[in-house]
């Protein structure tokens, strides 16, 4: 990332964090984490329910998957931090061009691990593996890009509480084709958010926030373009 492309992402994390009411006496935020996607899936685990075309190369990770498909970064993140990337919801005619699910999951850590490290669990990709993970979970497009939505997830088998003004079905909310949109998911303590281009999709203050463990990339029966992903300490 050059300087100017840093600066640029360092005053766009300051006006995100303002706009959604997370002010602090703190320092610029600071580069942790980053993928230029030229250098292979060194730093990703992919989990994926059925054979997937997944590859890094020439700054994009593309991901082509008939069905469930997670990438966990690898280094376990903790809070206060800001997670950037750029994503594309490929449509162009393949047979798994289907526009739907660009969705995350963050700060996650798994209830069977000792530790809580997603990565100690062996999971299938299949999206009810996912239900014994404490974490924040994200879905835009989802259901073949008819709901939008926000999951606090409490780490119990077909537990995943969704409140309503965590679930849009407004075409504001929905994945344009080929269209890149710039995500930000925030964990500041107790504040959540999830940024498109700058602007909220959602916000959450959690009394009881999840303040360590893991990335996940997330989607189903899709194919995504993503790029300039980086990881802040805010």
């Amino acid at each position: 990332m050059g300087e100017i492309g840093r600066r640029r992402v360092l005053a766009g994390i300051g006006a995100t964090l303002l706009a959604g009411g997370c002010v602090h006496g703190r320092r610029d935020p600071v580069l942790l984490h980053s993928d230029d996607f030229r250098h292979g899936l060194d730093q990703w685990l992919v989990e994926a329910e059925q054979p997937a075309q997944v590859s890094a190369a020439d700054g994009v990770l593309d991901i082509a998957a008939p069905a469930g498909i997670t990438l966990w970064f690898r280094p376990e993140l903790s809070g206060p931090v800001a997670i950037d990337y750029t994503v594309t919801a490929i449509s162009a005619g393949g047979p798994l061009d289907q526009v739907s699910d660009v969705n995350a999951f963050w700060m996650a850590t798994d209830t069977r691990a000792a530790t809580g490290n997603v990565l100690d669990v062996p999971r299938s990709g299949a999206f009810t593996d996912y239900d014994r993970l404490r974490m924040y979970y994200v879905g835009i497009g989802g259901n073949r890009n008819t709901t939008t939505r926000l999951r606090r997830y409490v780490g119990r088998d077909g537990d995943r509480p969704l409140l309503p003004e965590h679930d849009r079905t407004d075409p504001a909310a929905m994945i344009v084709p080929n269209q890149p949109i710039r995500i930000r998911l925030i964990a500041d303590g107790p504040h959540i958010a999830v940024l498109r281009d700058g602007a909220p999709v959602f916000t959450m203050r959690d009394p009881a926030p999840y303040t360590r463990g893991h990335f996940g990339l997330r989607t189903t029966w899709s194919h995504l373009a993503v790029r300039d992903f980086a990881v802040w300490r805010l």
